[in-house]
Protein backbone atom coordinates (compact mmCIF):
# COMPACT_ATOMS: atom_id res chain seq x y z
CA UNK A 1 0.00 0.00 0.00
CA UNK A 2 1.44 3.00 -0.72
CA UNK A 3 2.02 5.83 2.11
CA UNK A 4 -1.66 8.36 1.88
CA UNK A 5 -0.81 11.77 0.49
CA UNK A 6 2.38 13.78 -0.05
CA UNK A 7 4.10 14.47 2.94
CA UNK A 8 7.09 14.23 5.35
CA UNK A 9 6.23 11.59 8.26
CA UNK A 10 8.89 10.23 11.32
CA UNK A 11 6.34 6.91 11.23
CA UNK A 12 7.91 3.90 9.48
CA UNK A 13 5.40 3.01 7.06
CA UNK A 14 5.72 -0.63 5.46
CA UNK A 15 5.56 -0.44 1.85
CA UNK A 16 7.71 -2.91 0.16
CA UNK A 17 11.01 -1.06 1.08
CA UNK A 18 14.45 -1.19 3.25
CA UNK A 19 13.52 -1.75 7.48
CA UNK A 20 14.89 0.74 9.02
CA UNK A 21 16.47 -0.85 11.25
CA UNK A 22 18.80 -3.08 9.23
CA UNK A 23 18.20 -0.63 6.00
CA UNK A 24 18.17 -4.33 3.93
CA UNK A 25 14.92 -5.30 2.01
CA UNK A 26 13.14 -8.05 4.28
CA UNK A 27 11.78 -10.66 1.69
CA UNK A 28 11.09 -13.25 4.28
CA UNK A 29 8.62 -11.27 6.02
CA UNK A 30 5.20 -11.07 4.72
CA UNK A 31 3.40 -8.27 5.15
CA UNK A 32 -0.05 -8.52 6.48
CA UNK A 33 -2.95 -7.24 3.46
CA UNK A 34 -6.34 -5.38 3.98
CA UNK A 35 -8.81 -4.51 1.75
CA UNK A 36 -12.01 -2.53 1.48
CA UNK A 37 -15.49 -3.82 0.37
CA UNK A 38 -18.21 -1.30 -1.77
CA UNK A 39 -21.69 -1.73 -2.92
CA UNK A 40 -22.80 -0.51 -5.87
CA UNK A 41 -25.04 -0.48 -8.84
CA UNK A 42 -22.72 -1.27 -11.73
CA UNK A 43 -23.36 1.25 -14.53
CA UNK A 44 -21.86 3.15 -16.89
CA UNK A 45 -22.05 6.95 -17.10
CA UNK A 46 -22.88 8.20 -20.88
CA UNK A 47 -22.13 12.20 -20.97
CA UNK A 48 -23.73 14.37 -23.92
CA UNK A 49 -24.46 17.71 -24.10
CA UNK A 50 -28.10 18.89 -24.96
CA UNK A 51 -31.14 21.33 -25.07
CA UNK A 52 -34.06 21.74 -23.84
CA UNK A 53 -36.04 21.00 -26.81
CA UNK A 54 -33.86 17.48 -26.22
CA UNK A 55 -34.55 17.22 -22.66
CA UNK A 56 -38.72 18.01 -23.41
CA UNK A 57 -38.78 15.33 -26.49
CA UNK A 58 -37.91 12.45 -23.76
CA UNK A 59 -39.80 13.85 -20.95
CA UNK A 60 -37.00 14.56 -18.56
CA UNK A 61 -36.87 17.51 -15.79
CA UNK A 62 -34.08 20.11 -16.25
CA UNK A 63 -31.67 19.47 -13.22
CA UNK A 64 -33.23 16.42 -11.88
CA UNK A 65 -31.83 12.85 -11.15
CA UNK A 66 -34.68 10.42 -12.79
CA UNK A 67 -35.31 6.26 -13.87
CA UNK A 68 -36.32 6.33 -17.54
CA UNK A 69 -37.48 3.13 -18.96
CA UNK A 70 -35.74 0.55 -21.65
CA UNK A 71 -37.46 1.65 -23.95
CA UNK A 72 -36.93 5.31 -23.38
CA UNK A 73 -33.22 4.83 -22.74
CA UNK A 74 -32.55 2.80 -26.39
CA UNK A 75 -34.37 5.35 -27.96
CA UNK A 76 -32.45 8.61 -26.14
CA UNK A 77 -28.88 6.54 -26.66
CA UNK A 78 -29.71 5.99 -30.39
CA UNK A 79 -30.59 9.55 -31.13
CA UNK A 80 -27.65 10.95 -28.86
CA UNK A 81 -25.61 8.27 -31.07
CA UNK A 82 -27.13 8.70 -34.32
CA UNK A 83 -26.58 13.11 -33.72
CA UNK A 84 -23.20 12.42 -32.94
CA UNK A 85 -24.05 14.40 -29.05
CA UNK A 86 -21.87 11.50 -26.76
CA UNK A 87 -18.89 13.66 -25.56
CA UNK A 88 -17.74 10.30 -23.37
CA UNK A 89 -18.60 7.02 -21.87
CA UNK A 90 -16.99 6.02 -18.63
CA UNK A 91 -17.21 3.22 -16.07
CA UNK A 92 -19.70 4.99 -13.37
CA UNK A 93 -21.31 4.69 -9.98
CA UNK A 94 -20.73 6.67 -6.80
CA UNK A 95 -19.49 3.75 -4.92
CA UNK A 96 -17.80 2.05 -8.19
CA UNK A 97 -15.55 4.99 -9.02
CA UNK A 98 -14.59 5.04 -5.48
CA UNK A 99 -13.34 1.88 -4.72
CA UNK A 100 -11.68 2.79 -8.51
CA UNK A 101 -10.10 5.19 -7.21
CA UNK A 102 -9.20 4.01 -3.60
CA UNK A 103 -7.17 1.38 -5.70
CA UNK A 104 -5.47 3.52 -7.83
CA UNK A 105 -4.62 6.14 -4.47
CA UNK A 106 -3.85 3.14 -2.60
CA UNK A 107 -2.32 0.88 -5.32
CA UNK A 108 -3.87 -2.02 -3.49
CA UNK A 109 -7.10 -4.02 -3.15
CA UNK A 110 -11.09 -2.84 -3.19
CA UNK A 111 -13.63 -5.54 -3.64
CA UNK A 112 -17.07 -4.23 -5.66
CA UNK A 113 -20.44 -6.14 -4.85
CA UNK A 114 -23.08 -5.96 -7.27
CA UNK A 115 -24.38 -7.38 -10.66
CA UNK A 116 -22.39 -8.30 -13.90
CA UNK A 117 -23.86 -9.11 -17.05
CA UNK A 118 -23.08 -12.92 -17.80
CA UNK A 119 -22.89 -12.46 -21.77
CA UNK A 120 -20.25 -9.68 -22.25
CA UNK A 121 -19.52 -8.28 -26.07
CA UNK A 122 -16.59 -6.16 -26.93
CA UNK A 123 -17.97 -2.63 -26.75
CA UNK A 124 -20.69 -3.57 -24.64
CA UNK A 125 -21.81 -1.62 -21.48
CA UNK A 126 -20.66 -4.50 -19.45
CA UNK A 127 -17.40 -4.32 -21.56
CA UNK A 128 -16.79 -0.58 -21.12
CA UNK A 129 -17.57 -0.62 -17.30
CA UNK A 130 -14.38 -3.49 -17.07
CA UNK A 131 -12.13 -2.26 -19.22
CA UNK A 132 -12.18 1.14 -17.01
CA UNK A 133 -11.81 -0.13 -14.11
CA UNK A 134 -8.78 -0.82 -12.36
CA UNK A 135 -7.20 -3.94 -11.96
CA UNK A 136 -6.59 -3.59 -8.26
CA UNK A 137 -10.80 -3.46 -7.89
CA UNK A 138 -11.65 -7.25 -7.30
CA UNK A 139 -14.70 -7.87 -9.62
CA UNK A 140 -14.60 -11.54 -8.76
CA UNK A 141 -17.10 -11.43 -6.26
CA UNK A 142 -19.95 -9.73 -9.11
CA UNK A 143 -22.97 -11.80 -9.52
CA UNK A 144 -23.63 -12.70 -12.90
CA UNK A 145 -26.95 -11.84 -14.24
CA UNK A 146 -28.74 -12.50 -17.55
CA UNK A 147 -29.08 -8.96 -18.81
CA UNK A 148 -27.43 -5.67 -19.04
CA UNK A 149 -26.08 -3.48 -16.49
CA UNK A 150 -27.34 0.12 -15.41
CA UNK A 151 -26.61 2.80 -17.80
CA UNK A 152 -26.83 6.69 -16.63
CA UNK A 153 -26.77 9.46 -18.94
CA UNK A 154 -25.58 13.00 -18.09
CA UNK A 155 -27.26 15.08 -20.25
CA UNK A 156 -25.48 18.63 -20.01
CA UNK A 157 -27.27 22.05 -21.34
CA UNK A 158 -25.94 25.37 -22.33
CA UNK A 159 -26.08 26.90 -18.54
CA UNK A 160 -23.72 23.84 -17.58
CA UNK A 161 -27.07 22.21 -15.94
CA UNK A 162 -26.44 18.24 -15.37
CA UNK A 163 -29.86 16.17 -16.05
CA UNK A 164 -29.27 12.72 -15.12
CA UNK A 165 -31.38 9.53 -16.45
CA UNK A 166 -31.02 6.55 -15.45
CA UNK A 167 -31.45 3.06 -16.53
CA UNK A 168 -31.44 0.42 -13.94
CA UNK A 169 -31.25 -2.63 -16.37
CA UNK A 170 -30.40 -5.28 -13.52
CA UNK A 171 -28.49 -3.37 -11.52
CA UNK A 172 -30.79 -3.83 -8.19
CA UNK A 173 -31.02 -7.56 -8.53
CA UNK A 174 -28.06 -8.31 -6.50
CA UNK A 175 -29.50 -11.08 -3.81
CA UNK A 176 -28.78 -11.70 -0.38
CA UNK A 177 -26.83 -14.87 -0.81
CA UNK A 178 -24.40 -13.49 -2.82
CA UNK A 179 -22.87 -11.69 0.63
CA UNK A 180 -19.89 -13.20 1.78
CA UNK A 181 -20.17 -12.61 5.39
CA UNK A 182 -16.80 -13.36 5.80
CA UNK A 183 -15.37 -11.41 3.32
CA UNK A 184 -17.48 -8.02 5.04
CA UNK A 185 -16.08 -8.97 8.34
CA UNK A 186 -12.54 -8.95 7.50
CA UNK A 187 -13.06 -5.91 5.75
CA UNK A 188 -11.22 -2.33 7.14
CA UNK A 189 -14.62 -0.44 5.72
CA UNK A 190 -18.07 -0.97 3.96
CA UNK A 191 -19.26 1.46 1.50
CA UNK A 192 -22.49 2.50 0.40
CA UNK A 193 -24.54 4.97 -0.77
CA UNK A 194 -27.99 5.89 -0.50
CA UNK A 195 -28.94 4.45 -3.82
CA UNK A 196 -28.92 1.06 -2.84
CA UNK A 197 -32.50 1.78 -1.26
CA UNK A 198 -34.06 3.08 -4.45
CA UNK A 199 -35.49 0.08 -5.63
CA UNK A 200 -38.95 -1.19 -7.32
CA UNK A 201 -40.60 -4.32 -6.02
CA UNK A 202 -38.97 -7.46 -7.07
CA UNK A 203 -35.63 -6.21 -6.73
CA UNK A 204 -33.00 -7.53 -3.99
CA UNK A 205 -30.63 -5.02 -3.52
CA UNK A 206 -31.73 -2.80 -0.74
CA UNK A 207 -31.79 -6.89 1.21
CA UNK A 208 -28.61 -7.49 0.29
CA UNK A 209 -27.27 -4.08 1.32
CA UNK A 210 -29.08 -4.40 4.44
CA UNK A 211 -27.47 -7.58 5.02
CA UNK A 212 -23.94 -6.72 4.72
CA UNK A 213 -24.40 -3.60 6.47
CA UNK A 214 -25.69 -5.52 9.69
CA UNK A 215 -22.39 -7.82 9.05
CA UNK A 216 -20.18 -4.76 9.05
CA UNK A 217 -21.89 -3.79 11.97
CA UNK A 218 -21.99 -6.92 14.22
CA UNK A 219 -18.14 -7.49 13.29
CA UNK A 220 -17.00 -3.36 13.96
CA UNK A 221 -16.14 -3.05 10.29
CA UNK A 222 -16.84 1.11 9.51
CA UNK A 223 -20.12 1.69 7.75
CA UNK A 224 -19.32 4.53 4.98
CA UNK A 225 -22.36 6.16 4.13
CA UNK A 226 -22.84 8.31 0.80
CA UNK A 227 -25.86 10.49 0.45
CA UNK A 228 -26.17 9.93 -3.39
CA UNK A 229 -28.53 12.98 -3.98
CA UNK A 230 -30.80 15.36 -2.12
CA UNK A 231 -33.65 14.41 -3.92
CA UNK A 232 -33.78 11.17 -2.21
CA UNK A 233 -32.79 11.94 1.06
CA UNK A 234 -35.71 14.88 1.46
CA UNK A 235 -38.51 12.39 0.67
CA UNK A 236 -37.55 10.42 3.47
CA UNK A 237 -34.75 12.14 5.79
CA UNK A 238 -36.57 10.79 9.37
CA UNK A 239 -35.83 7.22 7.80
CA UNK A 240 -32.49 8.32 6.50
CA UNK A 241 -31.33 10.14 10.14
CA UNK A 242 -32.85 6.72 11.80
CA UNK A 243 -30.89 4.76 9.97
CA UNK A 244 -27.50 6.67 10.28
CA UNK A 245 -28.10 6.52 13.43
CA UNK A 246 -27.94 2.98 13.96
CA UNK A 247 -25.42 1.98 11.01
CA UNK A 248 -23.44 4.38 10.11
CA UNK A 249 -19.55 5.45 11.52
CA UNK A 250 -18.99 7.41 8.94
CA UNK A 251 -21.37 9.91 6.44
CA UNK A 252 -20.43 11.82 3.23
CA UNK A 253 -22.66 14.12 1.50
CA UNK A 254 -22.67 17.73 0.34
CA UNK A 255 -24.18 20.79 0.83
CA UNK A 256 -27.54 20.39 -0.83
CA UNK A 257 -27.83 16.72 0.61
CA UNK A 258 -26.67 18.57 4.42
CA UNK A 259 -29.79 20.27 4.33
CA UNK A 260 -32.01 17.55 3.43
CA UNK A 261 -30.62 15.58 6.61
CA UNK A 262 -30.37 17.75 9.00
CA UNK A 263 -32.02 20.98 7.82
CA UNK A 264 -29.31 23.42 8.18
CA UNK A 265 -27.94 25.46 5.40
CA UNK A 266 -24.86 25.83 6.90
CA UNK A 267 -22.25 23.39 6.12
CA UNK A 268 -20.50 23.52 9.12
CA UNK A 269 -23.35 23.55 11.40
CA UNK A 270 -24.78 20.80 9.40
CA UNK A 271 -21.52 18.47 10.21
CA UNK A 272 -21.69 19.10 14.14
CA UNK A 273 -25.42 18.11 13.87
CA UNK A 274 -24.40 14.92 11.77
CA UNK A 275 -22.30 13.84 15.07
CA UNK A 276 -25.32 13.41 16.78
CA UNK A 277 -25.31 9.95 14.73
CA UNK A 278 -22.31 9.16 13.55
CA UNK A 279 -18.55 9.31 14.17
CA UNK A 280 -17.38 10.70 11.40
CA UNK A 281 -19.05 13.70 8.45
CA UNK A 282 -17.36 14.54 5.19
CA UNK A 283 -19.42 17.65 3.47
CA UNK A 284 -18.20 19.14 0.41
CA UNK A 285 -19.38 22.94 -0.18
CA UNK A 286 -18.76 23.52 -3.51
CA UNK A 287 -16.58 26.97 -4.16
CA UNK A 288 -16.20 27.32 -0.64
CA UNK A 289 -14.46 23.75 0.30
CA UNK A 290 -14.48 20.77 2.09
CA UNK A 291 -15.50 20.50 5.90
CA UNK A 292 -14.86 17.44 7.95
CA UNK A 293 -15.96 17.16 11.36
CA UNK A 294 -14.90 14.09 14.17
CA UNK A 295 -14.55 13.00 17.66
CA UNK A 296 -11.14 12.70 19.43
CA UNK A 297 -10.85 11.81 23.46
CA UNK A 298 -9.76 14.53 25.33
CA UNK A 299 -6.33 13.20 26.26
CA UNK A 300 -5.04 12.91 22.27
CA UNK A 301 -6.16 16.19 21.00
CA UNK A 302 -3.51 18.59 19.35
CA UNK A 303 -3.90 22.04 18.66
CA UNK A 304 -3.63 23.24 14.94
CA UNK A 305 -0.57 25.61 14.24
CA UNK A 306 -3.33 27.68 11.66
CA UNK A 307 -5.02 30.84 12.47
CA UNK A 308 -8.76 30.10 14.28
CA UNK A 309 -11.94 30.28 11.61
CA UNK A 310 -14.80 31.45 12.86
CA UNK A 311 -17.75 29.91 12.29
CA UNK A 312 -21.12 28.48 13.37
CA UNK A 313 -19.16 27.51 16.14
CA UNK A 314 -16.30 30.18 17.60
CA UNK A 315 -12.55 28.61 16.68
CA UNK A 316 -13.90 25.76 15.31
CA UNK A 317 -10.74 24.15 13.78
CA UNK A 318 -8.87 24.65 17.09
CA UNK A 319 -7.84 20.42 17.46
CA UNK A 320 -7.91 20.04 13.32
CA UNK A 321 -4.39 18.39 14.16
CA UNK A 322 -6.08 15.35 15.86
CA UNK A 323 -6.71 11.96 14.59
CA UNK A 324 -10.16 11.11 14.73
CA UNK A 325 -11.74 8.11 16.77
CA UNK A 326 -14.54 6.19 16.89
CA UNK A 327 -17.01 8.03 19.61
CA UNK A 328 -17.48 4.45 21.81
CA UNK A 329 -13.42 4.41 21.86
CA UNK A 330 -13.50 8.12 23.81
CA UNK A 331 -13.71 8.59 27.62
CA UNK A 332 -14.18 12.09 27.73
CA UNK A 333 -15.19 12.81 23.66
CA UNK A 334 -14.29 16.13 22.02
CA UNK A 335 -15.83 17.30 18.62
CA UNK A 336 -13.45 18.30 16.50
CA UNK A 337 -13.60 20.06 13.09
CA UNK A 338 -11.45 21.20 10.00
CA UNK A 339 -12.15 22.96 6.89
CA UNK A 340 -10.00 23.51 3.75
CA UNK A 341 -10.48 25.64 0.46
CA UNK A 342 -10.90 24.40 -2.63
CA UNK A 343 -7.31 23.19 -3.88
CA UNK A 344 -5.02 26.24 -5.50
CA UNK A 345 -8.57 28.11 -5.68
CA UNK A 346 -9.65 25.59 -7.81
CA UNK A 347 -9.03 25.32 -11.36
CA UNK A 348 -9.46 27.62 -14.02
CA UNK A 349 -11.50 25.13 -16.20
CA UNK A 350 -13.91 22.92 -14.24
CA UNK A 351 -14.16 20.09 -16.88
CA UNK A 352 -16.18 18.11 -14.92
CA UNK A 353 -17.98 17.69 -11.32
CA UNK A 354 -19.10 13.87 -11.53
CA UNK A 355 -16.75 12.06 -9.10
CA UNK A 356 -15.16 14.65 -7.49
CA UNK A 357 -16.66 13.84 -3.83
CA UNK A 358 -16.09 10.21 -4.98
CA UNK A 359 -12.20 10.69 -5.22
CA UNK A 360 -12.42 12.76 -1.78
CA UNK A 361 -13.90 10.16 0.05
CA UNK A 362 -11.28 7.33 -1.87
CA UNK A 363 -8.84 9.61 -0.20
CA UNK A 364 -10.25 9.42 3.34
CA UNK A 365 -10.71 5.71 2.48
CA UNK A 366 -6.88 5.52 1.85
CA UNK A 367 -5.87 7.22 5.23
CA UNK A 368 -8.55 4.56 7.47
CA UNK A 369 -7.20 1.49 5.45
CA UNK A 370 -3.55 2.84 5.68
CA UNK A 371 -4.59 2.90 9.47
CA UNK A 372 -5.32 -0.61 9.66
CA UNK A 373 -2.37 -1.81 7.21
CA UNK A 374 0.31 0.28 9.41
CA UNK A 375 -1.24 -1.45 12.83
CA UNK A 376 -1.53 -4.69 11.53
CA UNK A 377 2.36 -4.48 10.29
CA UNK A 378 3.86 -2.33 12.95
CA UNK A 379 1.41 -2.71 16.32
CA UNK A 380 3.64 -1.90 18.04
CA UNK A 381 4.56 1.71 16.90
CA UNK A 382 3.41 4.43 19.19
CA UNK A 383 0.99 5.66 16.45
CA UNK A 384 -1.16 3.14 17.65
CA UNK A 385 -1.22 4.14 21.59
CA UNK A 386 -4.45 6.22 20.18
CA UNK A 387 -7.45 3.94 19.31
CA UNK A 388 -7.78 6.30 16.05
CA UNK A 389 -9.87 5.35 12.98
CA UNK A 390 -7.59 7.25 10.59
CA UNK A 391 -3.45 7.39 10.42
CA UNK A 392 -3.34 11.13 9.87
CA UNK A 393 -5.01 13.61 11.29
CA UNK A 394 -8.26 15.59 10.29
CA UNK A 395 -6.43 18.12 8.90
CA UNK A 396 -4.12 16.14 6.80
CA UNK A 397 -6.82 13.96 5.35
CA UNK A 398 -9.01 17.41 4.07
CA UNK A 399 -5.84 18.03 2.40
CA UNK A 400 -5.43 14.59 0.92
CA UNK A 401 -9.30 14.55 -0.11
CA UNK A 402 -9.63 18.29 -1.55
CA UNK A 403 -5.69 17.33 -4.00
CA UNK A 404 -7.67 13.75 -4.93
CA UNK A 405 -11.20 16.15 -6.10
CA UNK A 406 -9.16 18.84 -7.76
CA UNK A 407 -7.42 15.98 -10.17
CA UNK A 408 -11.55 14.39 -11.19
CA UNK A 409 -12.58 18.25 -11.61
CA UNK A 410 -9.68 19.07 -14.22
CA UNK A 411 -10.27 16.37 -16.35
CA UNK A 412 -13.54 14.82 -18.36
CA UNK A 413 -13.37 11.38 -16.18
CA UNK A 414 -15.30 10.96 -13.32
CA UNK A 415 -12.53 8.31 -12.14
CA UNK A 416 -8.88 8.82 -11.65
CA UNK A 417 -6.92 8.17 -14.23
CA UNK A 418 -3.57 7.74 -12.35
CA UNK A 419 -2.48 8.59 -8.33
CA UNK A 420 -1.43 12.11 -7.17
CA UNK A 421 1.95 13.06 -8.58
CA UNK A 422 4.93 11.88 -7.11
CA UNK A 423 6.32 15.74 -6.84
CA UNK A 424 3.83 18.73 -7.14
CA UNK A 425 5.42 21.35 -9.38
CA UNK A 426 2.96 24.04 -8.20
CA UNK A 427 2.96 23.70 -4.40
CA UNK A 428 5.66 24.31 -1.62
CA UNK A 429 6.72 21.28 0.45
CA UNK A 430 4.63 23.08 3.22
CA UNK A 431 1.41 21.87 1.94
CA UNK A 432 2.04 18.10 2.66
CA UNK A 433 3.88 19.00 5.95
CA UNK A 434 2.79 18.06 9.59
Amino acid sequence: MKFPGRRQHKHYFPVDNKNPLTNQINRSSRLLRNYIVGIDQVLVDIEAKIDQAFLDEFDLQRGMSQVISDEVTEKLYQRLKDENLIDYEFAGGTIGNTMHNYSVLADDRSVLLGVMSKNIHVGDYAYRFISNTSSRVDLNYLQPVDGPIGRCFTLIDDSGERTFGINAGLINRLHPDSIDESLIAQASALVISSYLMRTEPGDTMTEAAIKAVKCANAAGVPVVLTLGTKHLIEKEPEFWRQFVKEHVNILTMNEEEALAITDYSDPLQAADKCLDWVDMVICTAGAEGLYMAGYVDEQYKRETEYALLPGFIADFNQYEYSRPMLLKDCEQPLRIYTHIAPYMGGPDSIKNTNGAGDAALAAVLHDLSANVYHKRNVGKSSKHVQPALSYSSLSQMSKYANRASYEVLVQHSPRLSRGLPEREDSLEQAYWAI
